[in-house]
């Protein structure tokens, strides 16, 4: 699967520069029923340091490639490692970009995995959902009640 984008119209990102991307697992739900869905996203430096150091996350693997091993002529490529049926997250231009900055910035986040390695021994969990269409929906039951006191200069 392809999708067109034109990521490269910032001048401080490259083809050579360094991203993680994980592959999560989501979930949309419909009619109370949950279907789930498995999306690339970039991963900026510091989740991926929370995520190496083991917490419970919805990334079944992660991998280590170059801007370009993604995206080359301004087109999305799913990279080998992940499955065919996956999909780009949503805002994935956006956040490609965030992701590959936050690594420019701290360099050494990128010891952790090396260009063109790939990590599945996580933390993998699905016991809490990730579910990518949730609506929250604000009732007046929510509020909270505060003491008659609370606004009162005593």
């Amino acid at each position: 699967m392809t999708t067109a984008t034109n990521i490269l119209n910032t001048t401080d990102i490259t083809a050579d520069d360094y991203c993680v991307f994980g592959l999560a697992t989501c979930f949309l739900k419909n009619d109370g029923e949950f279907l789930q869905v498995q999306v690339i996203e970039p991963i900026p430096s510091a989740a991926l340091e929370a995520v190496i150091k083991g917490i419970p996350t919805s990334y079944q693997l992660v991998c280590a490639l170059s801007v370009g091993d993604v995206l080359s002529n301004n087109t999305l490529h799913i990279p080998s490692h992940f499955p065919s049926d996956a999909q780009f997250c949503e805002d994935f231009n956006e956040r490609l970009i965030a992701a590959v900055r936050t690594y420019k910035r701290r360099h050494e986040a990128t010891q952790h995995i090396p260009k063109g390695t790939i990590k599945d021994d996580l933390n993998f969990s699905l016991e809490r959902k990730r579910v990518l269409n949730a609506v929250n929906v604000v009732r007046t039951e929510d509020n909270v009640k505060q003491h008659s006191h609370t606004h009162q200069v005593l």
